[in-house]
């Protein structure tokens, strides 16, 4: 009896051009099976994606408001995607990203009387310090234990977050913030400068940008950032080699961490002003949505940052303008994420029929 069966076999080598056309591709299908969903819901499906899409890159206002949004994310993903190549999958941004806002405000929170132009920079790289401290967790238990970091770096975003409530409504808690779970408002020296008038665009934007080409430097022109690719593709060689697989680790989880608590201490520094509960707003997590959907590549990633910080900002457009549910914005990301996956999918594997013959008893 003749039995089929299909699977995936890996290409010899993928187009570049195809690759190029995934994310595309994947966007197109995503807007086709959200165009479904929202004529099943009774929205108009022009509407919906007229303000998700386009109202936020019409005006210079509302740009603004998406290169806001974008810088965290930039600087999330480049440090994700870093781990990711190297096969080292941290899920915890988003306590790293906490992490990086606490000890950012902790100069503001306890000198609030410091003046100085040193205020802000310092206080950024105390936030890089931060979340790298929270990766260290991770590292640690992945190196020596063999726990997993995937496992580790969630549950140590709940800490994180746990921790964040216990600040405000305890010791760091504004005595005159009306009983908000909120610290005391940082003085001007402690926010970051604005560089384009009449915005709330910020210089953490330019130091997104610098941080992608450092990135793309690391990962396409170094020879540590060349053991990090390969020893993700092929572990066992690069042991054979002599390449320490937990060092890789600990220059995955620590760039990642960096990455996130710098995120989160231009954060609180720029748009926020101060420490809020609202820190926590998921960046973390929307940033592996744009390590994945910019092919884990420096410059994709810049462009897929845009293309989620866009979502972000249309999502409430369509929240307001077409009554669209938070749950709708949120299936539109994450449908745009497995349509990618799919699509790259196809790029590196091709679907083979395997024809088996079964013995008869």
């Amino acid at each position: 009896m003749l039995l089929s069966r299909y699977q995936l076999v890996r290409r010899s080598s993928a187009s570049r051009r195809v690759a190029i056309l995934a994310p595309i591709t994947a966007l197109l299908v995503t807007i086709v099976l959200n165009f479904v969903l929202y004529i099943a819901m009774g929205k108009a499906p022009a509407a919906v994606f007229y303000a998700m899409l386009v109202e936020p890159v019409v005006s210079w206002s509302s740009f603004s408001e998406v290169l806001l949004k974008m810088t965290p994310l930039l600087l999330i993903a480049q440090g994700l995607a870093i781990g990711f190549r190297a096969n080292v999958i941290n899920i915890g941004a988003e306590g790293q990203f906490i992490l990086g806002a606490i000890f950012a405000a902790s100069i503001p929170v306890w000198v609030p009387q410091a003046t100085g132009g040193w205020i802000w920079p310092a206080m950024l790289l105390l936030g890089g310090i931060g979340g790298a401290l929270w990766a260290v967790v991770p590292a640690f238990w992945r190196v020596r234990l063999n726990a997993s970091e995937i496992l580790v770096t969630l549950m140590m975003s709940l800490i994180a977050t746990q921790l964040l409530a216990y600040l405000l409504v305890g010791p760091w808690k504004d005595p005159m913030g009306f009983n908000f779970p909120q610290s005391v408002m940082f003085q001007l020296d402690a926010t970051l400068p604005l560089i384009i008038p009449g915005t709330r665009v910020n210089v953490a934007l330019i130091l997104a940008l610098v941080w992608t080409l450092g990135c793309w430097v690391y990962m396409q022109r170094s020879f540590q950032g060349y053991k990090l690719i390969v020893g993700g593709l092929a572990p066992h060689a690069t042991a054979y080699a002599g390449f320490s697989e937990g060092r890789a680790v600990w220059i995955s989880l620590l760039i990642g961490g960096f990455a996130a608590g710098l995120a989160g201490a231009a954060e609180v520094a720029g748009p926020i002003g101060q420490l809020q509960r609202s820190v926590a707003s998921g960046y973390g997590y929307s940033a592996i949505i744009v390590a994945y959907l910019g092919g884990l590549n420096p410059i994709g990633i810049l462009f897929s940052s845009l293309l989620i910080a866009i979502l972000y900002i249309g999502g409430d457009n369509a929240m307001v303008s077409t009554e669209l549910p938070i749950a709708a914005v949120r299936v539109f990301q994450g449908s745009l994420l497995v349509c990618y996956l799919a699509a790259i999918t196809l790029v590196r594997y091709r679907i083979v029929r395997v024809v088996t013959t079964e013995a008869r008893a």
